[in-house]
């Protein structure tokens, strides 16, 4: 009995001390919120101060409110943390700010999709014009940042540093061996000769049709990479080509000999040059502000157009991730989240235009229709403008079609007009593997119809095709409908194939190559506005509410995040896996990934 009492005792204790540590961290998380939220004061930027880009985590949409990373919790530095929007309104204000004298781009591991690396190159070109200067250093440029340092006016590498110029790949990670050795079949109902999605799934390579298709975008991609260089550096297209097919650059000196770079020097060689740049003493510190820290700095020289003391009003409404039903979070699209907002802002006065920021590799294909309702009828009382990120394809391009005007990137990843389903049939799984089987007692021939437990007799896969088949015509339809052609013609550039905004443009996907700013402008003008103010929805979860909502998996997808890099991607498609089971998609072939 008293060994008992000891037991009891010695848990009694521990649940308390547990208790008290548990509330000792949430008034920290608590306290920690509110200085931080207090903490964003006005950054004083000192005169002849250059701006700092550099791009060490991967670069969002909108720069996230994450408490984890706020907090400089788990490790995760805070100071890497800055979104697209950011980063386009930081240049943009570093180019009328009598302080900032140039920008110094400093080497990054980029990731970012083609699309959004493209928005700040367009912005650091934009800033060219000022006079100002920028200056690129790196001691490995790869080649995303590369293309992006290109509209340096210097660009200079480490001496023993590594230059990459080697082409464009596209890798697609097949996992039917992996289904074939656990005893599941992936049982597959499409639409569409392209609609490849369901390809890692079912083939161990590429098919024919989809590597024609891989084939006609990398290469438009790529022949737009090159492109954008030579133009920059003044180096003929087709001898680029040829310097990375046969991989003429493999060092520093290579690079500096084929006038890729302007020269060879460590990085304090670069801190001098840009002390001279900036008329401070060799003996003194260069003053410097980081793009995240100058978003909070005030410059008093705001863009005439946006005032912010205007009532009248563009919505800049963000869609981003995979497309689902319900609310969804910051990492998805909610169709009933969207539906609310865009229905909110249709039934505001103060907004006279809506820009629909696409960032999506499409999901449901019945969220989809749900979103897409909702801007054609936005569009009956307002001007909609649609702005394609890094993809906005297959349910990605279904939201965006009943738009006014379509502006994409000419490297956006669009298209993939297809739906397929997919319904895994683990009968050998569960017999073979795992000893386990199944019986039943239904009341009518198709009460356990998608039971995973069997494969899909033939009447059953003819139903579920029918289903697909209605939806893809609907699909079709819509489209058409959006972009007033006839339904056969959309079929015809449609089924399943993928585009980028360059070939959109040519076979009517799209209206018109161009960048956030752009769609901005043609809002403002479809609105007839002289004054406006952008207004961000929709609205952001606080800190707190982040806390609350799903703790132990952000913590997780944070941390993965921060630790796999670019290769978090390859994490999302094997998870995504549970995703697209059962329910009809219309959706990209998982992640393109292109080295």
């Amino acid at each position: 009995m008293k060994q008992f009492f000891k037991f009891v005792l010695a848990t009694m204790v521990g649940i308390i001390l547990t208790s008290a540590v548990m509330v000792f961290i949430v008034f920290a998380l608590i306290a920690g919120i509110m200085a931080s939220a207090s903490g964003e004061k006005d950054v004083h930027v000192d005169a002849n101060s250059i701006l700092l880009l550099e791009f060490k985590a991967p670069i969002e949409e909108r720069t996230p409110k994450n408490p984890l990373i706020d907090l400089g919790l788990l490790g995760l530095d805070k100071e890497k943390n800055i979104g697209l929007d950011d980063i386009l309104a930081n240049i943009k204000k570093a180019k009328t700010d009598d302080n900032i004298k140039g920008i110094f781009l400093n080497e990054s591991y980029l990731m970012s999709g083609q699309a959004t690396t493209e928005e700040i190159r367009n912005a650091l070109l934009d800033f060219k014009r000022s006079g100002k200067f920028i200056v690129a250093y790196a001691e490995i440029y790869t080649q995303a940042f590369y293309y992006l340092a290109s509209v340096a006016d210097k660009l200079y590498i480490n001496p023993n540093g590594y230059f990459d110029l080697s082409g464009f790949s596209s890798e697609t990670v097949f996992l039917k061996g992996t289904l074939d050795k656990l005893g599941i079949e992936a049982q597959i109902i499409k639409v569409g000769t392209y609609k490849s999605a369901v390809e890692p799934l079912i083939l161990t390579e590429m098919s024919d049709a989809n590597r024609k298709q891989v084939t006609a975008y990398l290469g438009s991609m790529y022949d737009h990479f090159l492109g954008g260089i030579s133009k920059s550096r003044g180096i003929n297209k087709d001898s680029l080509f040829n310097y990375a097919n046969r991989l003429a650059i493999r060092y520093p000196a290579d690079a500096l000999k084929y006038k890729l770079v302007d020269g060879l020097k460590y990085k304090d060689e670069i801190i001098n040059d840009l002390k001279k740049r900036t008329d401070t003493d060799l003996k003194d510190d260069l003053n410097s502000v980081a793009v995240n820290e100058y978003t909070h700095a005030t410059t008093g020289d705001e863009d005439e157009a946006e005032d912010s003391g205007s009532r009248n009003r563009i919505a800049m409404v963000y869609a981003t991730g995979d497309i689902t039903s319900g609310d969804g979070d910051d990492q998805t699209i909610g169709s009933e989240k969207l539906s609310k907002t865009l229905r909110k802002l249709r039934l505001d006065n103060k907004v006279k235009a809506v820009v629909l920021r696409v960032n999506s590799p499409g999901g449901s294909s019945l969220a989809s229709d749900v979103i897409w309702r909702e801007v054609l009828l936005t569009k009956k009382e307002k001007p909609v403008i649609v702005s394609m990120g890094d993809v906005a394809a297959s349910g990605g391009y279904y939201i965006a079609c009943a738009a006014d005007s379509i502006f994409a990137q000419p490297n956006t990843i669009t298209g993939s007009i297809g739906i397929f389903a997919v319904l895994p049939n683990m009968q050998k799984f569960f017999n073979e593997k795992l000893g386990v089987t199944f019986d039943n007692v239904k009341t009518g021939e198709y009460a356990d119809l998608g039971d995973i437990s069997r494969p899909l007799t033939p009447a059953e896969r003819a139903i579920l095709q029918g289903q697909v088949n209605t939806g893809y015509n609907v699909f079709t339809k819509v489209v058409a409908e959006g972009r007033r052609k006839t339904q056969q013609y959309i079929d015809s550039i449609g089924q399943g194939r993928v585009w980028t905004g360059e070939q959109a443009l040519k076979i009517g996907l799209v209206d018109r190559l161009g960048n956030i700013n752009d769609a901005v402008k043609s809002a403002a003008k479809m609105a007839k506005l002289n004054n406006y103010k952008i207004v961000n929805y929709p609205e952001q979860e606080s800190a707190f509410k982040q806390l609350g909502a799903n703790f132990s998996a952000k913590i997780k997808n944070t941390m993965l995040k921060s630790e796999l890099g670019e290769n978090y991607l390859y994490y999302e498609q094997v998870n995504k896996l549970k995703s697209i089971m059962r329910v009809p998609q219309a959706r990209l072939p998982f992640n393109v990934v292109i080295k």
